[in-house]
C-alpha cells in the first residue's frame, strides 16, 4: 500500500470520528436545552385547560338539552 492511501484512510477515519464526537456533543446540548425549556410544561397546562373547558361546555350543553325537553 502506498503511503498516500494510508494517509487518506487515516484522514477519512479521523474526519468521521470528529464528526461523530461533534454530533454527540450537539445532541447532548440540545437535550439539555429541551429539558430546561418551559414549553413542555406550558403545553401540558394548556391541554389541561382545554380539556376542562371542553368538558364544561359538553356538560353545559347536555344539561341545557335535558332541561329544554322537560320544559
Amino acid at each position: 500500500m502506498s503511503s498516500a492511501l494510508i494517509h487518506d484512510k487515516l484522514f477519512i477515519k479521523t474526519f468521521w470520528e470528529q464528526k461523530i464526537v461533534n454530533h454527540s456533543h450537539t445532541r447532548e446540548v440540545e437535550e439539555g436545552r429541551m429539558k430546561k425549556s418551559a414549553l413542555t410544561k406550558l403545553r401540558d397546562e394548556w391541554i389541561t385547560r382545554l380539556e376542562t373547558r371542553t368538558k364544561h361546555l359538553k356538560n353545559f350543553g347536555d344539561n341545557r338539552g335535558t332541561n329544554s325537553t322537560a320544559a
